[in-house]
């Protein structure tokens, strides 16, 4: 009944304001509702502070007619507030369940089915209409081309009126305005209507009228001409053909000079043509014998109009009948003579195609000198060392024909024969196509690709239509007609390695190599060195050297009876194996064992340890056994389990299964510096029986702590100290070195990363909910930790995979998926925590002040010219550094400019917002996470918090990891109402639940940080609905960043899931984009 949605609403006001609109809804804010049917008048009652009176009208339409609000923000705007929009969500809900039906509906919806009905065609008068064709050649604008014609109509009820004027008649029609044709006629189109056949053609008129300056229709006439004059459309030959199919349903007129045809209708037929042959003295005579006028409406006799009837011909007749149609019409005579050394030619050339479009008569006299023998064709092939040849016969009775010899064996009696020439040019168009060569009466093929494609593609297309002889030594080459293979993959338990093996039936291991190569130069078949052509265009052989080809085998290596790989290959060998239908491979048990473990690790029997403190849930439990598995067999992997669902709980599952069957798990852990204590706290929690140390402190105490490393069964230590400390780690040995936010190794060239490599453990894992934020390298590096090698060199990843996937290879992207499937295990929260509450988004806008925006636009101009001015000069690379400093103080301006101009006194339009934001959620009872990457920014904002007596805590990179720990408590268990947090600190590894609403004060780059840092309070725990607003301000460099991060997000899932792209770095054209 009302014409509203979210979407309209939205744009009535603000972004701030129907985000809090919204939230008032969804709390149900909004009491006492009443509606006025008479007046559309709603009245409500919403709570805030206080509680406010709404009032909104719609008219009669449905739409908002006005509306008003008591409250002071209303007042001061006389704009859609807060409570008006959540007044107008409520009314949404309550007209889907359909509680304003009326009368007032109920007579809207006649009103509407009065308007339909109007127009339907069971509710209007069907008119008659007449058609007419007028033919001609020389009244017609298009004389030059062709044939041509006039359409012209007649329509009317009780008798039929002339349209005078055709292109007033077809404007009337797209108006609906009414046309008169005298006192007892006029046409109305919203009373007349047409049957479904004559609308398709009135359709087609109009099609013209709208195009008649087009060349479809004009092509090769001047342009004065009009293709609608008065009563007549002109039509092209293109035009009457298609015309003609419109009019195949209908009766109409045709007009031929002076001769008029009523009631023509159009067939799908061929003319019955009689041809009849006689012999005269010196030549045979063709006589066409049609029994009544024949008249020829297109070039390409596609079209006649015979005795009462047009017909549309089959396309034999229209082709083979159209030389003798052109001869008619020229010689203006059904007789065509052929003179006597003709004949033969005749006989052989033109009487099959005849006997195809008509009866053909042949006279007694003739009959005595033809004759009509069954073509049987013969091939005989031979073989001179590495020629093949080819002796073709046409064999008619006893005649024999030879087609590359002028000679022909006739017999004793001298007769015409009459040949099948369509049989033998199918024969010899096939012949064609091999590119022989001729020498004598024979053919021949001295090239051994063409000997091989004759054989296995051309013979069998030959035996079609003729019979085949071999000679002895032709059939002394062979050509293998199917191969067996055999192979096996199996694990070796001694060398712990994958082996590999290949084979095909009857060939050496010598040549096994060469075969693969010639597979790889996509040839078609291998010779041999017994001669033996082996075709190579079978579907398992294809598939084997894409296989080799993506293991970078070298095809020497199957001169070996066994060719040895690492043993984290065996998952995607086995999967492309599988892919490629190869199932003559055979498996050894070892190996079985291994890919159903991997691919299930659900059903391996490892129990969760009595002395874990907690329940895990199902996902947690598989995840626990997917790394148990990957320890078994020696292998490394990547938990990359979404932000918040519990990576560290299973890894400490992992290490104190370890300490229940070992006694001890010796193992190390890698984290963020924010994260240590953590760590012990959280092992501490759910392991109380395993020892834990922090390897902190100074050099001294470090190097103490790590040289009684055997006293504990888990060191943790920072990415930061391990770079100064591993000299001392390469000493120890771990059974798992385990990396906690393992993007920060994303930089292979990094001294975090080359430390971390340096480890000597039994397994590594990788625990990180971003494995890749903005290209494959990062993935690469990760990979490089926990199975080096298995993703190659770098340079060779970046030839292989990375290249080509930032240019779009969909090819290089899946073999990159599959291989990583095995060793990345991925489950996003709305998988498997179905209870955690909604998460509600929102970009939010600010405006920038008189002042702020004075500064910023001056700014712009002016770093804008000497940015690119430098890029001009020293080259887009070696230019990041001023790009970065130039992009960081434009975001200052937007966040504040007192974080750039130390003399600046104004205000900052995103703070006034941001003070707003805070003031009305805190009365609504939330508590907030305020997140920048500007320090500076949180020290204004907390400057604020003071002066506004609002409880706060605060964390950034300079707070000690102790305390990082005291805050989060604190903050969970209720302390401070507001927590503000550098992005880069505060961004990962904290879990702080406590707050329901998340603020991004400034857009930063990559949208994964942002996401970790929202995932904060987005996690197992969290029970209320968490809003996260991103504030933006309008018209900035911001909003374009926050375009081009929109453009970038569809990240990690391209590799670790499949179907999306890739972040890349920012290209000059995207650079050039946030300037504009």
């Amino acid at each position: 009944m009302f014409h509203i949605s979210k979407e309209s609403i939205y744009y009535l006001s603000t972004p701030m304001r129907f985000s809090k609109g919204l939230d008032y809804y969804t709390s149900k804010k909004v009491k006492s509702v009443s509606f006025n049917k008479n007046m559309l008048l709603f009245d409500a009652s919403v709570i805030g502070n206080h509680p406010y009176n709404v009032q909104i009208q719609f008219d009669k339409k449905g739409y908002i007619k006005d509306y008003s609000c008591t409250c002071h923000d209303f007042s001061n705007t006389n704009s859609c507030c807060k409570h008006i929009i959540s007044v107008l969500l409520l009314i949404i809900e309550k007209d889907n369940q359909g509680f304003f039906n009326s009368e007032k509906q109920k007579l809207a919806a006649k009103e509407i089915f009065d308007f339909f009905q109007a127009r339907t065609s069971l509710s209007k008068i069907k008119i008659n209409v007449e058609f007419s064709l007028e033919l001609f050649k020389s009244k017609s604008p298009f004389a030059k081309i062709g044939p041509a014609a006039a359409f012209s109509m007649r329509i009317g009820t009780d008798r039929l009126y002339i349209v005078r004027n055709i292109r007033e008649f077809l404007e009337c029609i797209k108006s609906d305005k009414e046309l008169i044709y005298g006192k007892g006629f006029s046409f109305d189109p919203s009373i007349f209507t047409f049957k479904d056949t004559e609308k398709k053609i009135i359709s087609f008129l109009q099609e013209i009228w709208q195009n008649e300056n087009l060349t479809d229709y004009l092509a090769g006439y001047t342009k004065k001409q009009s293709v609608l004059k008065d009563k007549e459309i002109f039509l092209s030959e293109a035009a009457l053909k298609r015309l003609l199919v419109l009019l195949e349903p209908v009766a109409f007129n045709v007009i031929l000079g002076e001769q008029k045809f009523e009631k023509i209708c159009i067939v799908e037929k061929d003319i019955p043509l009689d041809f009849i042959l006689t012999k005269n003295a010196s030549a045979v005579e063709l006589n066409i014998d049609t029994k009544a006028p024949l008249y020829q409406l297109t070039s390409d006799c596609e079209y006649f109009l015979y005795k009462d009837a047009i017909y549309r011909v089959s396309l034999n007749q229209q082709e083979y009948f159209k030389p003798f149609m052109h001869y008619i019409s020229a010689q203006n005579t059904n007789l065509i003579s052929f003179q006597d050394n003709d004949k033969e030619r005749f006989f052989a050339e033109l009487l099959p195609y005849i006997e195809k479009i008509g009866q053909v008569s042949i006279d007694e006299d003739l009959r005595a000198i033809v004759e009509r023998v069954e073509l049987e064709p013969e091939i005989y092939l031979d073989r001179h060392e590495d020629v093949i040849t080819a002796d073709v016969k046409f064999k008619y009775g006893e005649r024999i024909i030879n087609p590359f010899s002028a000679e022909v064996n006739q017999a004793p009696y001298d007769k015409i024969l009459i040949r099948d020439l369509e049989k033998e040019g199918i024969l010899l168009d096939i012949l064609a196509e091999t590119d022989c060569k001729v020498n004598g009466n024979r053919i021949y093929l001295d090239e051994e690709e063409k000997i091989f494609d004759f054989v296995n593609y051309v013979i069998p297309r030959l035996q079609e239509y003729s019979a085949v002889f071999y000679s002895e030594s032709f059939k002394a080459m062979s050509f293998r007609r199917s191969l067996s293979f055999s192979g096996y993959l199996r694990l070796n338990s001694l060398t712990d390695l994958l082996e590999f093996n290949f084979n095909i039936d009857g060939v050496h291991k010598d040549e096994l190599a060469y075969v693969i190569d010639s597979i790889k130069q996509k040839k078609k078949y291998y010779r041999l060195k017994n001669g033996d052509f082996l075709p190579l265009e079978s579907t398992e052989l294809i598939n084997m050297a894409e296989i080799i080809d993506r293991l970078e085998l070298n095809s020497s290596e199957f001169k070996n009876d066994i060719i040895q790989l690492p043993k984290y290959r065996a998952l995607y060998i086995d999967n492309m194996l599988k892919e490629s239908g190869m199932k003559f491979f055979e498996r050894n048990n070892i190996l079985k064992n291994l890919i159903h473990d991997m691919q299930e690790p659900s059903e391996t029997e490892y129990k969760i340890p009595k002395a874990i403190n907690g329940t895990l849930r199902s996902y947690q439990k598989l995840g626990f056994k997917w790394l148990k598995t990957l320890s078994v067999y020696g292998l490394g992997g990547i938990l990359a389990d979404d932000m918040g669902l519990g990576k560290t709980l299973q890894v400490i599952t992992l290490l104190q299964y370890e300490k229940q069957v070992s006694g001890t798990c010796s193992s190390i852990v890698i984290v963020p510096t924010s994260l240590i204590y953590n760590w012990c706290s959280e092992v501490n929690k759910f392991a109380p029986e395993m020892t834990i140390t922090a390897v902190v402190g100074s050099k001294p105490e470090r190097l103490s702590l790590i040289e009684s490393a055997r006293k504990s069964d888990i060191l943790v230590t920072s990415y930061a100290l391990i770079r100064r400390d591993i000299d001392e780690y390469k000493k120890l040995s771990f059974r798992y070195c385990i990396l906690d936010e393992a993007q920060h190794i994303k930089n292979p060239s990094s001294q975090a990363a080359k430390a971390v490599k340096q480890l000597v453990s039994s397994n590594r894992l990788a625990l990180t909910g971003t494995p890749m934020e903005n290209n494959l390298t990062e993935l690469w590096s990760v990979f490089d930790f926990i199975l080096p090698g298995y993703m190659h060199s770098h340079a060779k990843f970046v030839e292989k995979y990375e290249g080509p996937i930032s240019k779009g290879d969909t090819s290089a992207l899946s073999s990159l998926s599959k291989q990583l499937k095995p060793f990345i295990l991925r489950r996003l929260k709305q998988d498997v925590l179905t209870e955690l509450p909604d998460k509600i988004e929102h970009v939010i806008e600010a405006e920038l002040t008189d002042d702020q925006k004075k500064l910023y636009m001056a700014y712009l101009e002016q770093a804008k010219g000497e940015l690119f001015k430098e890029i001009n000069e020293n080259g887009f690379e070696k230019s990041q550094m001023k790009i970065l400093a130039v992009l960081t103080r434009l975001r200052q301006l937007c966040c504040h400019p007192a974080l750039f101009v130390d003399s600046y006194k104004g205000e900052s339009g995103k703070l006034l917002l941001l003070k707003e934001i805070i003031e009305d959620s805190l009365m609504s009872g939330h508590r907030i996470l305020i997140f920048s990457q500007f320090t500076s920014m949180l020290a204004i904002i907390k400057e604020w918090l003071i002066s506004s007596e609002t409880e706060y805590l605060y964390l950034d990179g300079s707070t000690p990891a102790e305390e990082r720990i005291h805050l989060v408590r604190g903050f969970n268990s209720g302390k401070g109402k507001v927590f503000l947090l550098s992005l880069k600190s505060g961004g990962t590894g904290l879990n702080l639940t406590g707050a329901d609403t998340v603020i991004h004060y400034d857009p930063w780059w990559n949208p994964a940080v942002e996401d970790q840092a929202t995932d904060r309070a987005y996690r197992i725990g969290q029970t209320k609905t968490v809003h996260v607003m991103k504030l933006v301000t309008h018209g900035t460099i911001e909003e374009k960043i926050i375009k081009l991060k929109d453009r970038k997000k569809q990240l990690v899932d391209s590799v670790i899931q499949s179907g999306e792209t890739l972040i890349t770095k920012m290209s000059r054209q995207e650079l050039e984009e946030l300037f504009n």
